[in-house]
Parts: structure tokens; C-alpha cells; sequence
């Protein structure tokens, strides 16, 4: 593998992602919403109105150490807003990676057909290893970079708002520690390899943006079935499910290596 190239393809996805506000924008309205505006707007409805339309969140309490930490609180308005933003926002983060991973996995490789970029870089001496590998990265590393930024910032906007309530950090906690550094990079993994085998498929970047969003839905489905109280999504359920996952994205990388050539791709440039 040409370590050269592989950065130099990375570097060069990574520019287009720039120059591409379609791409680029939703990378960033997510995160500020997810980051920001939510936990900002919760916290401050429980600090001003109170925690009585929220009192219903407690008969969902994790049994972990989290539980516990919140049945340790003093007053009803600190146990909904550590319940609200240490344990039912933890698998909105979730589709951060997801949708990131799936936008510019997108841009990277279906996005080549439209731009008649793709054939120059088939018939240059990269071998598909390198190529392969450097469009990952180009996925991979910002869609990492955003989830941590956001992360950052929502660590900043739930101390501060929340301080005068507890007079304390209470961010991050050991479920978002094992998120951001276990379960994030596998799922962002898992949206990257998926949609390079939607892409290699699609004429261009919008049917495979659109096919490739699909890969939110068992997120979707994990949030409802926590607010329903169905899933606890707490530290095991975190852990397990990265490993899940973890396998997942080595399944789907081995078939990817089988299945995926210089021919086959060439063949879904020109079709």
C-alpha cells in the first residue's frame, strides 16, 4: 500500500468536502443542533419552568452507576436535567457519525462518477488497497473530528448552563467516554463501509446520499425504543453494542475486499 497516495486521496476528498456546500453545510447544522440548541433548551426549560413535565423521565432510571448517581440528587430539577443530558441525549449522538460518515462517504466515491473523476483515478498506477483506504480516511477522520468538536461543545454548553443548578460539572460521565471513544468510531465505520458498497452501485451522489441515510434507522429505532423505556441504553448496552458493531464493520470490510476490483468499479463508472 503507497502510504503517499493513500494521504494524498484522503487529502484531496477532504478539499472537496470544502468546496461542496451540500455536503459541508449539514455537517454542520447537525452537530450545532445536537451540541447546542438541544441540551441548551432543555436544561434552561427545566431550570425556568421546572422538571414537572419531565417527572415521567425518572421511571426510566438506568440501573447502573448512572442510576444511582441520580437517585443520589437532592431535588427533582437536578435528576431530570442529569437524566436528560447524561443518559436519554447519549444515543442522539449516535447519528452524528452516521449521517456524517454516510454524506461523505457519498460525496467521495459517488460523487467521482458525476465529476468524470473516478476513471482517471482506476486507470492510475494506485493500486485499489490505497484507493480504497484513502477514501475511508477521508470519510472517517472529520466525521471523528466533527462528533468530537461536538461532543466539546456540548460538554461546555451543559456545564455552564447547568452549574447554577448543581454548582458542579456533571459532564462527561463513563457512558460518554465509552461513546465518543468505543461506540462512535465503530458505527462511523459502520456508515462508511455501507455506503461504499451503495455507492459503488448509484450513478451519482444524491441516490446514493439518499439510499445510504437509510443506515440512521436502527438509530432511530434505539431513541424511540429509550423513550418508550423498552431499551436502557446504558454502559453495557454501549459496550456491547460497539463490539456488535465492531464485527460488523469486519464482516462487511472482508466482503468489500472480495467482491470490489479495478473491473467492477470501472463497469459502475461507465453504466
Amino acid at each position: 500500500m503507497n502510504k503517499q497516495a493513500m494521504w494524498a486521496i484522503a487529502a484531496k476528498d477532504i478539499r472537496a468536502i470544502r468546496n461542496s456546500i451540500q455536503v459541508w453545510l449539514p455537517m454542520l447544522i447537525v452537530p450545532l443542533i445536537m451540541g447546542a440548541v438541544m441540551p441548551a433548551g432543555l436544561i434552561l426549560g427545566v431550570r425556568y419552568s421546572g422538571a414537572g413535565d419531565f417527572a415521567k423521565m425518572l421511571e426510566s432510571l438506568p440501573t447502573d452507576a448512572l442510576g444511582a448517581a441520580i437517585t443520589a440528587l437532592d431535588s427533582l430539577d437536578q435528576q431530570v436535567v442529569y437524566l436528560i443530558v447524561n443518559y436519554f441525549c447519549v444515543p442522539l449522538f449516535l447519528l452524528i457519525p452516521l449521517m456524517l460518515s454516510s454524506t461523505i462517504t457519498a460525496n467521495s466515491f459517488a460523487a467521482e462518477k458525476e465529476r468524470k473523476t473516478l476513471e482517471s483515478l482506476l486507470f492510475s498506477p494506485v493500486d485499489i488497497p490505497t484507493l480504497f483506504v484513502g477514501k475511508v480516511l477521508s470519510a472517517f477522520l472529520p466525521a471523528m473530528a466533527i462528533s468530537l468538536l461536538c461532543f466539546v461543545l456540548y460538554g461546555v454548553v451543559v456545564n455552564v448552563l447547568a452549574y447554577p443548578l448543581f454548582e458542579r460539572l456533571i459532564f462527561p460521565t463513563i457512558n460518554w467516554v465509552i461513546i465518543i471513544l468505543w461506540t462512535i468510531p465503530s458505527i462511523a465505520l459502520f456508515g462508511i463501509f455501507i455506503n461504499v458498497i451503495i455507492s459503488a452501485r448509484v450513478k451519482g451522489f444524491q441516490e446514493a446520499y439518499q439510499m445510504g441515510g437509510l443506515v440512521v434507522l436502527p438509530v432511530i429505532a434505539l431513541v424511540l425504543g429509550q423513550a418508550l423505556g423498552a431499551i436502557a441504553v446504558d454502559v453495557r448496552l454501549l459496550l456491547w453494542g460497539g463490539l456488535v458493531v465492531f464485527a460488523i464493520d469486519v464482516a462487511l470490510l472482508r466482503f468489500i475486499r472480495s467482491r470490489f476490483d479495478r473491473n467492477q468499479l470501472f463497469e459502475s463508472q461507465v453504466s
